[in-house]
């Protein structure tokens, strides 16, 4: 597709030579060559005799007139916003480089270099002959005799210390959160989100940048890659840089990093590479290669990490502009590639897995309504009949719910241990409500019992005084992923974050939950579940978790060993000397850890109830001590009004059996938390992420309620690694 036309002078005006060239820039538009990159549309097109006089050319000589991409979203690190600026400082230096020949507000004619681009003879990933190398290069070092006089004055943040090599990759790590992040935050954040990527991961970047060694600043290409390299037709086969417009004045050393990763080297020819660049800068500018060894990998650290918002964005809007599964495939593989580059330097808790990538950029199309994607606006979703829809949230709400998931903003977007949540607004509903897709590839070890649908149309049908979401939809949409739609507990302003209790409860809080687990006596379980209920829950408690410990995977079960965890088999033996009082079972929620209680109205909302189960009300109470930090003043506060507000058929004997039911849930943290440390599984969940920092305390208290000695490992390292 063309570029748009461009203003023309009214009819009988007299033609300017301004209005000449646009007239020039409109036809190259309509009859140049095109060969558009990522920021510009570049035509080329030989002049005619008006148009080579105006350019002071020969008639004949082909010219490249470069137009920016109005609609190209900010995805690089712009230092300044004239190349032509450029062009002329290098000149006297690389003089092969392109001349400006003439610019307007939004396009620019420059002499067109004759020669075939790198990439067209050696494709990314293949090796390059080592003259190529030394030349390429080559190339970098000579831009070190460009002086700083002669380039444009540089932004007022710039370090003032040109040798400052850490204020300089500072300053590239917050231009890349301001220039790139974001911009595109609000059309991608949601997405960025449910790929794991925190909203201030290049601020976090930058602070952790060490002292590096100081090395003189200079010039830099900073987008020296295959396409921009272009082999003359001369004898001498020189190479010739182009495209200017990302070039920045700093640390040599970024330019080689940059050089490295985009053009895509074989990774067995890196140290020929950065073998060559040292020597080609010690005959130019020795300083420059000082600290090489031990400063390279920050740069590239910070490559990696920033290139994984353009690579996402990019392989996102390639699916917009057409859609198809081999594409999706593609894009896929892409930011897969991006996230797995990006993990270390951005300390990502975890990267997705491809279907939850796949199923994360389906969300995003599927918002924008991209046709073909099946959750698109105004393709059917398969509703589960097994939740029936309420008066006041039809299907057409569902529908407009789905169709503004995907590109709900970063702040609305939460991912748990096994689902991903995000708060939307639907029109004609006056409450926000929260679309809950399942996680897909991951395995959650602690089983669940009932269907988290049924508890709360069970909680709703029962009018008790539990805080809980509603049951709005059940359903399926596009790669048989299946959602469920919940109303939001949380903030009225839902750009605001939810409040959890991280730190405990207050006083009035640790009353109110009581209230609402002793609620959830007055509802009926045998609707959810009509075979529970029978003696014996702490028996079949145990059970769970043996069996739980003999699944767990070999590499989990070998390092609990050396930890000096018991098997399978011994733990039964150990438990099932522990026996507690028979109470009356009730529904419980089975996982109130801080993050699954939301502050709202003075009061809590319980939310996430999928591991709901049937059982003895102590554990619900002692599991949620557990999870949550609770002082010893706030314990015995819930235990009282627990024992107060129940019958004696739901508290006896609770005095002596608490211990027992938090010596239970301290070993399975113990085997939990250690499976997801050699796992990494769900390491981006908060709840999750607090329980796996402070592991050591959690072995430490479960070998001794075990009734057995810390081991010392045969590895010295081990335990000091857990901490």
């Amino acid at each position: 597709m063309g570029a748009p036309p461009l203003p023309r002078p009214a009819l009988g005006a007299p033609t300017s030579p301004d209005d000449r060239l646009r007239d020039f820039v409109e036809r190259a538009t309509l009859c140049g060559t095109a060969a558009s990159g990522h920021h510009n549309r570049n035509y080329v097109l030989a002049l005619d005799d008006p148009e080579a006089r105006l350019l002071g050319r020969e008639p004949g000589t082909s010219v490249t007139v470069r137009i920016r991409r109005a609609e190209a979203l900010p995805v690089v690190i712009r230092t300044w916003d004239n190349e032509e600026e450029i062009l002329g400082a290098v000149k006297d230096v690389l003089p092969h480089v392109p001349r400006c020949l003439a610019k307007g507000p939004d396009f620019a004619v420059h002499s067109y270099v004759e020669g075939v681009p790198l990439s067209s003879m050696s494709a990314n990933g293949k090796r390059l002959d080592t003259l190529l190398v030394r030349a390429l290069v080559g190339l970098l070092a000579q831009m070190t005799g460009v002086g700083r006089g002669s380039l444009p004055p540089l932004p007022p943040r710039w370090p003032s210390n040109d040798t400052d090599s850490q204020a300089f990759l500072r300053t590239l790590a917050h231009l890349a959160d301001e220039q790139i992040r974001r911009p595109n935050w609000t059309a991608f954040g949601g997405l960025f989100a449910a790929l794991g990527i925190p909203e201030d991961a290049l601020p976090r970047l930058a602070e952790r940048i060490p002292v590096m060694t100081g090395r003189p600043y200079s010039l830099l290409h900073a987008d020296l890659h295959r396409d921009n390299v272009i082999v003359s037709y001369g004898e001498s086969l020189p190479l010739i840089c182009v495209d200017w417009e990302l070039a920045t004045y700093g640390d040599p050393l970024h330019d080689l990093a940059t050089h490295l990763v985009r053009m895509q080297y074989p990774e067995r020819q890196w140290p020929e590479v950065i073998s060559a660049w040292e020597e080609a800068m010690w005959r130019t500018r020795p300083s420059a290669v000082d600290g090489l060894g031990k400063d390279l990998q920050h740069y590239l650290d910070f490559e990696r990490a920033q290139s994984v918002f353009p690579d996402v964005i990019r392989a996102a809007q390639s699916l917009e502009r057409a859609y198809s599964q081999k594409m999706l495939d593609e894009a896929t593989a892409e930011v897969d590639r991006a996230l797995r580059a990006a993990e270390r330097p951005l300390e990502l808790r975890s990267v997705p897995r491809p279907k939850e990538i796949e199923r994360a950029l389906c969300g995003w199309l599927a918002s924008r309504g991209v046709r073909g994607v099946r959750g698109a606006q105004g393709i059917t979703w398969v509703r589960d009949r097994r939740l029936p829809l309420p008066d006041d949230f039809g299907e057409i709400a569902v529908a407009h719910a789905l169709s503004v998931e995907g590109v709900a903003p970063a702040s609305r977007v939460f991912k748990g241990t096994t689902h991903l949540n995000t708060v939307v607004r639907v029109p004609g509903v006056c409450h926000p409500v929260v679309v809950r897709r399942r996680l897909p590839d991951v395995t959650r070890r602690e089983p669940h019992f009932l269907s988290e649908h049924a508890v709360l149309r069970s909680i709703e049908e029962a009018k008790v005084a539990v805080n809980a979401p509603k049951a709005l939809a059940l359903g399926e949409t596009y790669a048989n992923d299946h959602f469920a739609i919940h109303t939001y507990m949380g903030p009225e302003d839902v750009d605001r974050a939810p409040n959890h209790p991280v730190h405990g409860l207050l006083p009035h809080e640790a009353d109110g939950l009581v209230d609402q687990l002793c609620a959830l006596t007055q509802v009926d379980y045998n609707q959810i579940d009509p075979t529970a209920g029978e003696p014996g829950f702490h028996r079949w408690l145990t059970a769970q978790l043996v069996r739980l410990v003999a699944e767990l995977p070999r590499k989990t079960q070998q390092l609990a060993r050396q930890l000096g965890l018991p098997d399978a088999g011994r733990l039964d033996q150990i438990l099932c000397r522990q026996e507690v009082s028979h109470r009356e079972p009730s529904l419980l929620h089975g996982d109130l850890n801080p993050w699954n209680m939301v502050r709202w109205d003075g009061g809590l909302s319980i939310i996430d109830w999928e591991m709901a189960l049937i059982g003895d009300p102590l554990y619900d109470l002692v599991r949620h001590m557990h999870l949550t930090p609770t002082r010893p003043e706030i314990r015995n506060r819930m235990f009282r009004r627990w024992e107060r507000s129940l019958p004696p058929e739901y508290t006896r004997d609770w005095r002596k059996d608490w211990q027992v039911y938090r010596r239970l849930e301290v070993v399975r943290s113990a085997y939990i938390d250690l499976d997801r440390i050699v796992n990494c599984a769900s390491l981006d969940a908060p709840n999750v992420r607090r329980a796996v920092s402070s592991y050591a305390v959690t072995l430490a208290v479960a070998t001794g309620a075990l009734g057995l000695p810390v081991r010392a490992t045969a590895n010295p390292y081990l335990a000091r690694a857990l901490v």
